[in-house]
């Protein structure tokens, strides 16, 4: 069998979730998870199982892949434990989801032998979309699969908002970020029909361009402040997507406006 692993394919978004969860795992769950981060020994470190969950996901091939990451640690009573983290980056609720997870879930388990916690993040906008278990029953012979989930919209409050941006917590940003982002799509979409515009993938990537350097510009303004963000709109009003997505993650550790860019 080969090493060598199909190309994934991954939405506009996936990249910035992906390298903030392998540089802020542990402030992912205190943020999102904070039940679970305190059971934890974060003294023992923690490794990302790339290899495991690629080999998992190409198994199981049932359906869209996302920013999944798999991460292995050790629980505070010193037994190891594994943790799926599955980012539901498109956005768009799927009547397969809740099976996609009990099957990674299983199938993992299966291979390793280890207990593996599985948690979904769900950055879509539609308030009925909670999926947290996945169950069925044929003559009698049940099972029920249940899961840890947090629903992204569910911080777009005054309340909640404004713990994020009290936060000393550097994943407070990432929310925050997909929260914006998902509403700057959502304005791009309601002009998009209003206009009846012919050629919407041109005008789509277009938006989700506008979409990242607005949100960057939004980002560094709340860190750095308005003046900072005034001075480098030109250069990210002109920047393409990967630096856009490359700066956005980097604004979690950068301590001047400077470092964005080193």
């Amino acid at each position: 069998m080969s090493d060598t692993a199909e190309p994934t394919p991954r939405s506009d978004h996936d990249s910035p979730w992906k390298d903030a969860l392998e540089g802020y795992f542990p402030e992912f769950l205190a943020l999102l998870f904070p039940r679970i981060h305190a059971d934890i020994d974060w003294s023992l470190g923690h490794r990302f199982l790339d290899k495991e969950l690629q080999q998992i996901v190409r198994d199981a091939d049932i359906g869209r892949r996302y920013a999944d990451k798999l991460v292995g640690l050790h629980r505070l009573d010193g037994q190891p434990a594994w943790v799926l983290v599955h980012v539901e980056v498109q956005g768009e609720p799927e009547t397969a989801f809740a099976e996609r997870m009990f099957v990674y879930n299983h199938k993992i388990r299966d291979a390793h032998g280890v207990p593996v916690a599985s948690l979904a993040v769900l950055a879509d906008t539609d308030p009925r979309f909670r999926p947290e278990h996945y169950s069925d029953d044929l003559w009698g012979c049940s099972i029920t699969f249940r899961f840890p989930m947090v629903k992204l919209i569910d911080w777009d409050t005054p309340e909640r908002w404004s713990a994020l941006e009290g936060s000393e917590n550097p994943f407070a940003l990432v929310v925050m970020a997909q929260i914006c982002a998902k509403a700057t799509k959502q304005e791009i979409f309601t002009y998009e029909e209003s206009k009846q515009m012919p050629y919407v993938t041109t005008v789509e990537r277009a938006g989700y361009q506008r979409g990242e350097a607005d949100l960057l510009l939004w980002l560094i303004e709340n860190k750095f402040g308005a003046d900072s963000a005034e001075a480098l709109r030109e250069r990210i009003e002109s920047a393409d997507n990967d630096s856009l997505r490359r700066w956005s993650v980097r604004i979690l550790t950068a301590d001047t406006p400077d470092a964005l860019f080193r």
